[in-house]
């Protein structure tokens, strides 16, 4: 089993969750329940899914669970540009945030392929 709080992945997603959550404050309230709460929930669901395939009893469990929390970054950065389009994110905040997903998102790869290699 592996101790999720010490993944530098988890620890990163936990910091996106910080930064998306302080960037959504400025959409509309009209959003609330919109893209807003779209974007907030798969910001945390990156890293909760990273918590729960550590928590499993197989490295296979936790790769599958790996391969949701990318899922789950992959539709984050969907609706990052999507809010960007909207214009409730200036480009250089949405592209932080891209940058941050990214950044993100190689660690899931690279945390999932030491596994596989071991398996």
């Amino acid at each position: 089993m592996h101790n999720f709080k010490e993944l530098k992945c988890w620890k990163k997603s936990r910091e996106l969750v910080q930064t998306i959550y302080h960037s959504t404050q400025r959409f509309p309230k009209e959003e609330i329940f919109g893209l807003t709460l779209q974007i907030r929930r798969a910001a945390v669901s990156i890293s909760s899914n990273i918590a729960e395939g550590c928590g499993r009893s197989t490295d296979k469990q936790l790769i599958q669970f790996l391969h949701i929390a990318l899922g789950s970054a992959t539709e984050l950065e969907n609706q990052i540009i999507l809010a960007q389009d909207l214009k409730f994110l200036t480009f250089e905040n949405g592209k932080n945030l891209l940058l941050k997903i990214d950044e993100v998102q190689k660690l899931l790869y690279g945390f999932k392929n030491s596994i596989l290699k071991n398996i």
